[in-house]
């Protein structure tokens, strides 16, 4: 088998030398490879020892090591920041930007809970009517749905507009023109029409809320009171109609709440965030990191190198030699590669802990608590004025 060249002591780097290229035309990675091979080769005891491994394993290493730290970094960042970009657009980098929180995905969740309050939300409510008929209490909403409007699918009512009028227009003042001027419904307040209000004299609003009230409370015991059951799909009607009515209510289609999928024209769907999958980060540039975290990537990079080295050496245990045999230190290579990777990322994962908004508020209101501690200590002016 031809002698297959080791490391020579030195190595020119150029592009095309890594695996997948990230980083080969970034002017920063272009000036550290050659350094960082050189590095890690002493590192391992080069010139003492031979180490086999050619300058493309170094920046193989080198690579993988980069794209290791940015993987890191952007899944804390996913991580810290998720609920925040979820719809976002994908067509941008989010790299090197600033990520500010915002209420989009509360508000969309909320939007659910609006649907079921009848305060607004993103499901569509529809209306629909049907034709009362005299002396006919009970009626199917289901067969009414899919006879009127062709609807076969599950509906929910959320409204059912039946009631009496309300109780202002039976409001009637006895006192109306002898001088006491209880009607006290100003035109103002657009009630005048209601009753034939002659003396205005404005009396506390308790007063017109309590004649309501009593209004109110009159016609539920002493008369028939305009009510409704719904129960599954069957509409039961109080009073018994007893002329041609049209009933109306609102209802929404259960599918469509039901959709995870939102509605077209709600602002989300293809080319949007929808999971950890497709948040625009990209590879980190090299050039942009900082000095912790570029010896963080050495520091890794030797380990990986150290790896792959051991995986070399496994493969003979020992070197026969005149007279004697080398043993070779694949398993001490290994065991030390593993455990420093362990390690590295332990540190880093700790440092991105370390960072985040839920550890900087506390360690901010932290700080506050302590400040306050201190300044009662503080001795305070005596002012005399």
């Amino acid at each position: 088998m031809a002698n297959i060249p080791i490391w020579p002591g030195s190595s020119s780097f150029v592009p095309g030398s890594t695996p997948f290229g990230f980083y080969d035309y970034d002017a920063s990675f272009q000036q550290e490879a050659d350094k960082v091979a050189n590095w890690c080769a002493r590192r391992l005891g080069y010139p003492l020892m031979e180490i086999e491994l050619q300058d493309i394993n170094f920046y193989t290493a080198f690579e993988e090591a980069i794209t290791v730290y940015g993987n890191e970094v952007y899944q804390w960042k996913i991580r810290e920041n998720f609920f925040a970009m979820q719809g976002n657009s994908t067509g941008s980098s989010f790299n090197n930007q600033v990520v500010t929180p915002n209420l989009g995905s509360t508000v969309r969740l909320s939007q659910t809970y609006a649907v079921e309050a009848g305060s607004g939300g993103n499901i569509t409510q529809y209306t629909a009517s049907f034709d009362m008929i005299p002396g006919v209490q009970d009626y199917d909403l289901k067969t009414i749905m899919s006879s009127s409007y062709g609807i076969t699918s599950s509906i929910e009512v959320k409204k059912v507009f039946y009631q009496e009028p309300p109780a202002i227009v039976r409001y009637f003042d006895p006192y109306a023109g002898t001088g006491t001027g209880i009607q006290s419904l100003l035109e103002t307040f657009g009630f005048g029409q209601f009753s034939p209000g002659i003396n205005f004299l404005l009396m506390p609003i308790y007063f017109d809320v309590q004649k309501i009230q009593a209004i109110e409370l009159n016609d539920q015991i002493r008369k028939s009171a305009y009510s409704f059951d719904l129960i599954n799909n069957k509409l039961r009607i109080f009073p018994i109609p007893t002329t041609d009515l049209k009933m109306f209510f609102h209802y929404i289609l259960v599918n469509e709440r039901n959709s995870i999928i939102p509605l077209s024209g709600s602002g989300l769907g293809s080319g949007r965030i929808t999971d950890v999958s497709n948040v625009p980060y990209t590879n980190p540039t090299f050039g942009f990191i900082n000095a912790v975290g570029k010896q963080w990537i050495y520091q890794y990079t030797l380990a990986i190198c150290k790896e792959m080295l051991a995986y070399i050496r496994g493969k003979y245990s020992t070197v026969p030699i005149p007279g004697a045999e080398v043993t070779l230190n694949q398993a001490d290579l290994l065991a030390d590669a593993r455990t420093e990777k362990e390690k590295l990322l332990e540190v880093l994962r700790a440092t991105l802990s370390d960072a985040s908004r839920k550890t900087q508020l506390e360690n901010q209101a932290l700080e506050a608590e302590n400040m306050q501690k201190a300044l009662i200590n503080v001795p305070m002016g005596i002012y005399i004025f």
